[in-house]
Formats: structure tokens, sequence, C-alpha cells
């Protein structure tokens, strides 16, 4: 008798056994500068990078160059996933994916306006390698003054890969605080983080419409689909909504005594980052509550579907809000850009924010619970706060961090590490995954109302 296994656990096995491969060969002699990494501490770090988080227990700075290589090939294949990787190993051995492995495939891009799985994989395996060579490239041409060839050469690689797939890994102990006003090394970071964080969707989508038409002109253009417009639309109202913030809550704190374009330089980078990437050019232990609040949302919005990034996803968000808004207005259904949501992806925005929201908060709780035991919230002076903030980073897959990270025991590790496994994958993936198949005969009860609100 076979065991028949859904794609959503195909995908679940293949990061689960990618982070045990990676935590052991972390492990290993060599890898770090100071002797060997504890289970826990190697399964944390292997964690973050193939669930492109960033939170470390241990400075990346720390490992030797070999762990380091490590580190970089973890991220890649996380970004990407197990699955692509494989998948173009077999068509470069002249192979074609198994039955399973197709299906996982077509359920991680679906809605993607490729439908031949070769040139879908291909593609998108070839545009992350360019986009990620321009952006080394940008980096090396900044660093080649100020570090030997060979580690500029490194730094730059590490850092491109790392920023495109939102990871927030950086070779540097105070991560990019030494380039807060560096312009090359901040647009094109903001650059990757925003190309790796929309979603592999709009990429693709994005090319078919002017990359195809410059081969032929005679070809109309197609109108781009609500789902990329979406997206365009609510990255940048978020973009914007975090910069203008950060800028004005900030202007006479964090940024005192900085010229006008620097402060919106070091605005625009924080934005962009705090949704799904990690790095940060300021001390984000120096930030007000405020700004710390609203970070938190944009964290748990996230980057976007299809992408290397974590959080409910931005269509999401902007599908929850519509649903909102219509129930307000006395409305059946939610509407967005003269389009009507179906009920059955309303229903889904719905039930990711609230699965989400609750994960997130029974996490927090334990976290709570293990760290703190019965303080009181006068001795343990804003630590809620704090812990909030790297239990939200953490289910982002952001990789910010307040400091708390570093010092948590062995339960909070724990605790941290399915936060980022579950926010990698999604809340409804793994709910999915471990779900019953409904049976045709399944009985429906009669109806009755209940009050609400």
């Amino acid at each position: 008798m076979t065991i028949k296994s859904t794609p959503q656990q195909q995908l679940i096995v293949s990061f689960v056994l990618l982070i045990l491969v990676g935590s052991l060969v972390l492990m290993l002699p060599g890898m770090t500068t100071n002797g060997r990494m504890s289970y826990v501490d190697a399964l944390f770090t292997s964690t973050s990078a193939v669930c492109v988080t960033g939170l470390v227990v241990k400075d990346t700075a720390d490992f030797t160059r070999v762990g380091q290589w490590v580190l970089l090939m973890l991220i890649q294949l996380g970004g990407l996933g197990i699955m692509t990787f494989s998948t173009i190993f077999l068509f470069i051995l002249g192979k074609q994916p198994s039955l399973s492995q197709d299906t996982v495939l077509q359920d991680t891009f679906a809605g993607s306006p490729m439908k031949n799985l070769h040139t879908l994989i291909v593609s998108v395996v070839l545009l992350t390698l360019a986009v990620e060579f321009v952006g080394a490239t940008c980096y090396f041409l900044g660093w080649i003054r100020e570090f030997p060839v060979s580690d500029a050469i490194f730094f730059s690689l590490f850092h491109a890969v790392s920023a495109f797939c939102n990871a927030g890994f950086s070779l540097f102990p105070g991560n990019f605080t030494g380039y807060q006003t560096d312009i090359l090394v901040n647009l094109n970071t903001i650059f990757l983080i925003i190309t790796g964080g929309i979603g592999f969707l709009f990429l693709l989508e994005f090319h078919q419409r002017y990359g195809y038409r410059r081969r032929d002109n005679r070809q109309p253009a197609k109108p781009f689909s609500l789902h990329a417009r979406l997206t365009v639309l609510t990255t940048l109202i978020l973009i914007l909504a975090g910069t203008v913030f950060f800028f004005f809550v900030e202007y006479d704190d964090v940024l005192r005594g900085m010229s006008f374009s620097n402060r919106v330089l070091i605005s625009l980078f924080q934005s962009v980052t705090a949704r799904t990437a990690g790095f940060n050019t300021v001390d984000f232990g120096l930030l007000s509550n405020a700004t710390l609040f609203f970070f938190i949302i944009l964290m748990f919005i996230g980057a976007s579907p299809g992408s290397c990034g974590g959080g409910i996803k931005t269509t999401t968000a902007a599908v929850f809000f519509a649903v909102v808004q219509s129930r307000l207005r006395g409305e059946t259904d939610a509407m967005i850009m003269n389009r009507t949501i179906p009920r059955e992806t309303a229903a889904r925005a719905i039930a990711v924010v609230i699965s989400s929201g609750l994960v997130i908060t029974v996490m927090v709780v334990i976290l709570l619970l293990t760290q703190l035991g019965g303080i009181s919230h006068v001795q343990s002076r804003g630590a809620f706060l704090e812990y909030v903030f790297e239990a939200v980073s953490a289910f982002g897959t952001v990789g910010l961090s307040m400091g708390k990270t570093s010092g948590l025991n062995t339960f909070g590790k724990v605790v941290i590490i399915v936060l980022m496994f579950i926010g990698r994958l999604g809340p409804l993936t793994l709910a999915f995954s471990i779900r019953h198949r409904e049976t045709a005969g399944r009985l429906k009860y009669s109806e009755e109302n209940v009050m609400i609100g």
C-alpha cells in the first residue's frame, strides 16, 4: 500500500531535510573561528538561512570562509526552494522531473504566465542569477577600494544573494550601519530586496509583456493581471508609508544632525528592509516605540506571493482590507481595481491573517513564559515589545532584531525556529498538509444565526 503525499507535504519535507543537513554540516570542525557550535545553535542558524530570515545566535563574521560558503548555499537553496534546484539538475542530466515534483512546482508557481514547467524553472533560475550578478557587480565596484580583491568578490557575492533572497545575513559585525549614507550600497541593496520580494510571478509576467514584445513588435501587449497590479501598488504604498513614518517620527532622534538627503535615504532603506529583508543601517534598539510597532505591522505583512520573503504577503493584506471595507459598506463581494475578488480567495485571505495572528500570539506567550517566567512588567523594563518584535521578525522571515535573539535560552531558540519555519512556508501550507481529504457525502447541518459585534 502506497501513501500518496500532497504537494504541501513534499514541500515541507524538502525544507526539513535541507535544514537538518545544513545543521549537521554547520557542526563540522572548521565552520566557525572559535570551536564547534552546539546542535541547537547549528539548527537555529540553518533554519534561519534556509528560511531566509537572518536572525542569528552567532555573528556571521565569526564563521570561517568555508562556513560562510555553507550559509550562502543554504540561503540560495532556501530562497528558491530545493525542488527548483533538483529539477534544474534533472534537466541538466537530460531527465524529466517526476509527477510529484511537477505537481509541487506547479503548485509553488501557481498563476505563472508560463505553463511549460521547463521554461518556467529555467526562467526563474536565470532571472535569479542575472539579478544577483548585477547586484554583486554593483557591490564590487564600491568595495574594491576598501577590501582586497578576493574579499571584495566574496563579500559582493554573499550580500547580493542575501539581499535578493531577502535573507538579511551580513558579513559585517554591524550589518550595514557602516554604510549608512553610502548611496551605492543602499540603492543596490534596495533594488535587490524589492526585486527578490516582489515575487517571481510578477517578474515573469513583466518579462513576458516587455521581453517578448521586443522580439516581435506585432504581438499585442497583454494587460497586467490583477495580481501583478495589486502586488506593485501594495508594495509601493507600504514602502512610501514606511519611509514617511520613519522620516517624521525619527527626524529629531536617530536622524538628528543628518542632511535632508541622508535622512530620506536612511528612511527609505529601513522601510524597504523592514518588510522582509532584515538589513539595517541604524541600531533598532535606539528607535522609538511607535516606530518599532509600525515596523511590526510591516514585518507581519511581509513580501509578495511567489517571492523569497515571508509574512502574510502584500496581496493577502490588500484582499483582507478590501473584504473588511466591503463588509462595512454592507456589500457582499470585495472589489479591487474594478474586479470582484472570488469568495474563496477572500476566505483564504481572512484565514491567512487570522491563523498567522494566532500563531504569533501563542508563540509570543510561550516566549514570554520561557524567557521571563514570573517577572513583573516593571522588572522586565519593556521586554514585552522586544520579544513581540523578535517573534514577528521570525514569522515574517525578516531578521531584524532588538538584541534578544542572541540571549535566548534553548526553549526560546526552539520557539523562534518554529516561527521561522511556519513563516517561510505559511500557516495554510502546514494546515493543508495535515487536513483530511473531504468526502463527497459530508453532512451539512441546518443553519442558525448568532449575534456578531
